[in-house]
């Protein structure tokens, strides 16, 4: 059963939201989920439908946020939400349907509306915010100095066709939506989004540059939320990955103990069990608080990270055990070297991966013609987001690719791969496009663990520098047999616009102006290592 509802906010703007309520009476336990989609998909692309939470105890609460859906005032992004949701949780604690406990649950924007409030309101009781971060270049708009094109564009039109409707533009919807289906986007998008959203906070992102950092915006929390318990869902084939842990990492130097369930998702494909882990959170917080109250405080070790991880190769969740003992700074640990007789972007077998230095590791030259860009296939940025076999890829001769011997003994790969390596190009401009892999034992079969960017831009460029990028966190544990494969292209497409080779045009999509380019890696420094997934201080333990 349900109905809709509305508040004013204190500047007057109506907020409308949908109520659905467990049969019987109340008062319940509250379920509250901010978004700009519409109420009445609720985030099922990847949540129960909130029927499901009614059945277990709960009223539900989805809102459309300002200037979307049936809301009130002009919709501008993540700035106008922490005042919109301190204003709706006073609004619930007055309803008389709501018991006076409250938890904040959604993904995405909806993951980030929970966290953003004045210092001074008071939190909810608990929080479930799944893939979403606190940095609008870091966390939603860029890696390695390049925008997310594919992802930033469809994003931003999703955005503009929603407006779209409520100005019952109905040519300006076809026209985007069209480009999203035949493609164009990825060629006309800016323009669309100029013409039909141009205050956007979309085309705000794409037309920022992501070298510098200080012009974005880092949103903050109040400590006091960040002390609620907080159960945090992400995916390793999830763009906001990198966000989640930092929200974990923050919540843990704030006195909070988050729960951290990194799994085999996407951004919009969850793994069944994560909504038995959201059903079992909100019991233990909002229906039976005082048992979940008396087990924190039989915690012998406070201020920690529960954390659960999802194998790649074992396609299981990680045992106990294998998250023990605490987190250490593995980046002390020796780092893999690659050398390459010059032909490893046509030999497989030129290019290697080596526990040790060699006196010769040589260099490779990889040539990038943007008229048959290398495309990105899997992982977090893709079109085609998710695990995947690269083994046509990195077949292609625009790709060097170096490859370890096997492993005679069990790797655990836990954490953040990082690559470094002295690199130059012949033009003012370059990308570094990287993935990290497994070749199973006995098969043709290149399995893709994680993958990392790296944009250069202007006449540093042409220098030999050293430079150094981050991949995807992964947890991946290769068995005896396996080889290990780092592979590098200068492009990944559409995941990241084209780098022209100069900067008298922006990064768009392949055009006429674009130059080939080669890019020289000179792998006498080439390192590559793992950086521990959480900070050393942030203690960690198994979740159960």
């Amino acid at each position: 059963m349900f109905a809709d509802a509305s508040l004013i906010t204190r500047d007057g703007v109506e907020l409308v939201s949908r109520v659905w309520r467990p049969c019987g009476d109340g008062p319940w336990p509250t379920l509250l989920m901010r978004q700009p989609y519409g109420k009445a998909i609720a985030s099922t692309v990847t949540l129960p439908h909130p029927d499901w939470w009614c059945r277990h105890g709960f009223l539900v609460v989805v809102q459309d946020v300002r200037g979307q859906g049936g809301s009130g005032g002009v919709f501008q992004g993540f700035a106008q939400e922490a005042q919109d949701t301190a204003d709706t949780l006073t609004w619930l604690r007055q309803r008389p349907d709501v018991n006076g406990r409250i938890g904040m649950y959604g993904f995405s924007y909806q993951g980030l509306t929970q966290l953003l409030a004045p210092h001074d309101c008071p939190p909810p009781d608990c929080l479930a915010p799944a893939m979403c971060g606190l940095s609008e270049r870091d966390h939603w708009s860029c890696d390695g100095n390049a925008h997310w094109w594919h992802l930033g564009l469809g994003w931003g039109l999703q955005l503009a066709c929603l407006q779209a409707k409520r100005r019952r533009d109905h040519a300006g919807w076809q026209e985007m939506r069209r480009s999203l289906e035949d493609g164009s986007y990825l060629h006309e998008g800016l323009s669309l989004l100029e013409r039909h959203d141009p205050e956007g906070m979309a085309l705000r992102w794409l037309t920022q540059t992501p070298e510098d950092d200080t012009a974005w915006i880092r949103h903050s929390v109040p400590e006091q939320w960040l002390q609620r318990p907080m159960l945090l869902l992400g995916g390793w084939w999830d763009p906001h990955l990198r966000g989640l842990i930092d929200l974990a990492e923050r919540a843990r130097a704030a006195g909070g103990r988050p729960e951290l369930h990194i799994g085999p998702a996407t951004h919009l494909q969850w793994w069944p069990e994560s909504s038995g882990l959201l059903l079992n959170f909100f019991q233990r917080n909002l229906i039976s608080p005082q048992v979940n109250a008396a087990e924190a405080q039989g915690d012998a070790v406070p201020n920690k990270i529960v954390l659960r991880l999802w194998d790649q190769v074992s396609e299981s969740w990680c045992r106990p055990e294998d998250l023990n003992p605490p987190a250490t700074d593995s980046s002390t640990e020796e780092p893999w070297h690659l050398c390459s007789g010059g032909l490893a972007c046509l030999d497989p077998e030129d290019g290697q991966i080596l526990s040790s230095s060699t006196e010769q590791p040589g260099r490779v030259v990889i040539v990038h013609d943007p008229w048959r860009p290398v495309p990105a296939i899997g992982g977090h940025l893709s079109p085609s987001a998710g695990p995947c076999d690269r083994a046509a890829l990195d077949r292609r001769s625009d790709v060097a690719v170096f490859t370890g011997a096997p492993l005679t003994h069990e790797l655990n790969l836990s954490g953040t791969p990082k690559l470094r390596l002295k690199v130059c190009a012949d033009q003012p401009g370059f990308d570094l496009c990287v993935a990290l892999s497994r070749l199973p034992r006995g098969t043709s079969t290149v399995q893709q663990l994680s993958t990392g960017l790296l944009r250069i831009r202007g006449q540093e460029a042409l220098k030999v520098c050293e430079r150094e990028l981050e991949l995807q966190a992964l947890q991946a544990t290769l068995q005896p047999g396996d080889r290990m494969r780092l592979s590098i292209a200068g492009a990944a497409w559409p995941a990241i616009a084209i780098n022209p080779g100069h900067t008298a045009m922006d990064c768009t999509a392949p055009g006429p102006e674009c130059r080939v380019i080669s890019i020289t890696l000179h792998l006498d420094m080439a390192q590559l290592r793992m950086l521990p997934l959480l900070s050393p201080q942030s203690r960690r333990t198994p979740a159960d």
